[in-house]
């Protein structure tokens, strides 16, 4: 007798197997969208334009790099602004303000709209340490936060060591345009440097000195993309001035003073040739040394600073006081010995003043033109 296979129910067709995934697919996608959305939180300004006040607090130079004409900072950028879409009841809150700090509540608990801060100078990626923002009941927020940062500034070097420099910083609201972000300098932040300056020595750099920072609401232009919109900036000038008593005594003291025992050739008989030669040409090696020293410390920059014109006045100095003893060498082998030892008299007085006189003229012409 033949065995029938049976089966509990009518038998499912081969394609419904299939469409199963298909299914669950289509069953997900008929959810309401409304439900299964994350909330956008508020990616517009709150108003056209929305003004925000920033302020940059300098808290340290940490660095100062005159070859690649760099700096590194660390600064307390602050910004305020009103948004009356995060007003709320402190009542029902339980609270006059709402507090998000640290980077998982701000990029995760925050879903308000804020000014994403850039620093257009800044070179790489800065370290952002600590960040906070802090909503009022009637829609004000205060942002907070603190960067390490390396920017790249012109360095105007024609007075070194002698000169004063301007860091610069610009800071825009990036992808606002003006009529959609305005910033404006915050008063309650621009004279607290000074004051932390004069209480915490830390803001000065080796050779340094910190002087005061400005700050300035412009409008530049810029294009990402598209058609060029006027975006509103801030512009920040750190001043330094530069204490040159150390370069002075280790380079530039040095250097006269080897000048001036050069010129103890003057001294040397009209007729000892070598003796001369020797001791000028040892002066000239070094001028060249010293210009050597000078170049590994200074940026690739097309003009003379003073320190080059005092290094070349120098070197060509020492030049002529070879050509001035071939001269009176000259005059003595052509019998005019005494001839040669009045020339030689008169070189003691004439280089000196000549010399000092060119010195003198070369630092009044740097810092009067620059």
């Amino acid at each position: 007798m033949k065995r029938s296979l049976g089966h509990s129910g009518p038998r499912k067709p081969p394609w419904i197997v299939p469409l199963a995934p298909i299914a669950a697919v289509l069953l997900v996608l008929a959810l309401p969208w409304r439900a299964a959305a994350l909330d956008a939180g508020m990616p517009n300004p709150p108003a056209s334009p929305t003004i925000v006040k920033v302020g940059i607090f300098l808290a340290d130079i940490i660095s100062l790099d005159e070859v690649n004409e760099t700096f590194e900072a660390e600064f307390v950028i602050g910004a305020r602004w009103v948004d009356p879409r995060l007003a709320f009841d402190p009542a029902e809150a339980g609270t006059e303000e709402k507090l998000f700090q640290g980077p998982f509540q701000f990029d995760e608990v925050y879903s308000g709209w804020w000014p994403q801060l850039v620093i257009v100078n800044e070179i790489g990626k800065g370290d952002t340490n600590a960040i906070r923002i802090v909503v009022h009941a009637d829609g004000r927020v205060r942002y907070l936060e603190q960067r390490n940062v390396t920017l790249e500034t012109p360095m105007k070097l024609h007075r070194f060591p002698f000169d004063e420099q301007t860091l610069e910083a610009d800071l825009i609201a990036f992808g606002n345009s003006t009529d959609q972000v305005v910033l404006e300098v915050d008063q309650q932040m621009l004279g607290a440097t000074e004051e932390y300056a004069e209480k915490n020595q830390q803001v000065n750099i080796a050779q340094w000195h910190f002087e005061n920072l400005d700050l300035t609401s412009r409008t530049t232009d810029l294009r990402y993309d598209g058609p060029r919109t006027d975006i509103s900036e801030i512009h920040l000038d750190i001043s330094l001035t530069r204490q040159s008593s150390n370069f002075i005594w280790k380079v530039i003291f040095p250097l006269i003073v080897l000048v001036l025992l050069m010129w103890a050739v003057f001294w040397l008989e009209v007729d000892d040739l070598s003796e001369r030669l020797n001791l000028a040409f040892i002066g000239v090696l070094t001028i060249v040394a010293y210009q050597f020293l000078i170049d590994g410390t200074m940026p690739r920059i097309s003009y003379f600073t003073f320190t080059d014109a005092v290094l070349l006045y120098s070197f060509v100095i020492m030049c002529v006081a070879i050509f001035e003893s071939l001269a009176v060498y000259s005059m003595y082998r052509a019998g005019h010995k005494p001839m040669a030892e009045r020339v030689d008299l008169i070189a003691q007085w004439v280089f000196p003043i000549v010399y000092f006189a060119g010195l003198l003229i070369s630092y009044l012409y740097y810092e009067r033109a620059f």
